[in-house]
């Protein structure tokens, strides 16, 4: 907290932020500004209403903040950054940026809204440092629409992979450092994305589909049709990482490509050794590196996937309810803090003390559990409790009165 305080002029944002936050590490079942209010011991939700959506503070240099703190404390100079998108299922059509739109939480075309996230992923542990929304054409398109949403001229259409070039591109220029970049096939079949990072000098590992075409010392071919030409001796038993289970082991192959620009390009191939089911990546580096090492990139893409589970079971990332874009990016930015606290906390934990024989090391879901636990839990008396549920009721009924009104007034 000490580290955003300064982020905030007056002390009264600076300390309903702490207890925001806190809220959003809390044990509650649902986390909105009005359970977070009532668990934080304050009268009304009122207070952490306006911290969201009217208070004076900018989002973005708390973004930064944490993109600081993340990388001063889980520092490797192997660290990856893996940039997904993730989907939040939204009712209506004022939530900010939300249509009809296929979204991987759901596995299906559902009315959702949907954000690309990088994480910084390190041997230390992994935490988001970045976050955009997307906000499709049907949104940008409509003045009246972006105007009542919050978004400015510098929110223009652009598509997934453009946003995961800007948040690298902010990471690249804020002085830090990172070795590679991972991605699925949305930002692998993007020329831009790739060329942009083979500008800046930082390898890539990022799948494409099977269909993609790469150009050989022999032609150029689609990647399914290359797999077919590789002898058996191409094929080597590698690790992706270690999983809860064991070691991900995989065959991998590598086949060199053809291109003009400077530094290594690649294809990468990996087979499941159960099904045979084939995965490709198109790879770059500035110079040459062992198979082993590209193996190690394409596996850490998995950890975007922990950090949308532990972010949005943990932190709360997915249950805002805002409609317009300042309380997004606020909320979002908040969740991605105390998921970045969870994650340091672990990481110096395990370096300072070693694991008890018999037990696993100490988890985010454990550090969490603790530390709202033992910390930070309020005390609420009856008196509060009660007063809240009138509250509550007194809310409602106004609502409900309110929409009876609109619907004689439209009859």
């Amino acid at each position: 907290m000490g580290r955003i305080a300064g982020r905030f002029a007056r002390i009264e944002p600076r300390r309903r932020v702490r207890s925001l936050i806190l809220g959003l590490l809390s044990d509650l079942p649902r986390k909105n500004c009005w359970t977070i209010a009532e668990w934080a011991d304050e009268k009304t939700p009122v207070g952490m209403q306006h911290l969201l959506g009217r208070a004076k503070w900018d989002a973005d240099q708390v973004r930064d903040d944490v993109r600081d703190y993340v990388v001063e404390h889980l520092h490797d100079d192997q660290a990856v950054l893996v940039v997904d998108e993730t989907g939040d299922v939204k009712k209506g059509t004022a939530t900010v940026g939300v249509q009809r739109q296929y979204t991987g939480t759901a596995g299906r075309i559902e009315n959702a809204q949907v954000a690309v996230y990088l994480v910084y992923a390190g041997q230390r542990g992994h935490a988001a440092v970045d976050r955009e929304l997307y906000v499709p054409r049907s949104w940008t398109a409509d003045p009246d629409r972006r105007r009542a949403a919050g978004l400015d001229q510098e929110n223009a259409f652009a598509t997934e992979p453009e946003l995961a070039a800007r948040m690298v591109t902010r990471f690249l220029d804020a002085g830090h450092r990172a070795a590679w970049v991972a991605g699925d096939e949305v930002y692998g079949g993007n020329p831009t994305l790739r060329s942009t990072l083979e500008t800046r000098g930082t390898g890539y590992v990022l799948a494409v589909a099977r269909s993609h075409e790469v150009t050989t010392s022999a032609g150029k071919f689609r990647g399914d049709t290359l797999v077919k030409k590789l002898p058996r001796r191409a094929w080597q038993k590698l690790s992706a990482g270690a999983g809860a289970k064991g070691h991900r082991s995989y065959d991998w192959a590598v086949i060199d490509l053809t291109d003009p620009r400077p530094g290594t390009h690649q294809l990468l191939i990996r087979r499941n050794r159960s099904t045979g089911e084939l995965a490709y990546y198109r790879c770059f580096s500035p110079g040459q590196v062992p198979l082993a090492t590209l193996a190690r990139v394409a596996g850490s893409r998995w950890r975007v996937e922990e950090f949308f589970q532990a972010g949005k079971g943990l932190a709360a990332l997915d249950q805002h309810q805002v409609r317009r874009y300042p309380s997004w990016s606020r909320w979002v930015t908040l969740a991605m803090l105390a998921h970045a606290f969870l994650a340091v906390v672990r990481a110096d934990e395990h370096t300072r003390a070693p694991t008890p024989d018999g037990l696993i090391p100490l988890t985010c879901n454990e550090i969490r559990r603790l530390f709202i636990a033992l910390v930070v839990r309020p005390v609420l008396d009856p008196a509060h409790l009660l007063g809240w549920s009138l509250w509550r009721r007194r809310h409602q009924a106004q609502s409900q009165a309110s929409h009876y009104r609109r619907q004689a007034a439209q009859e």
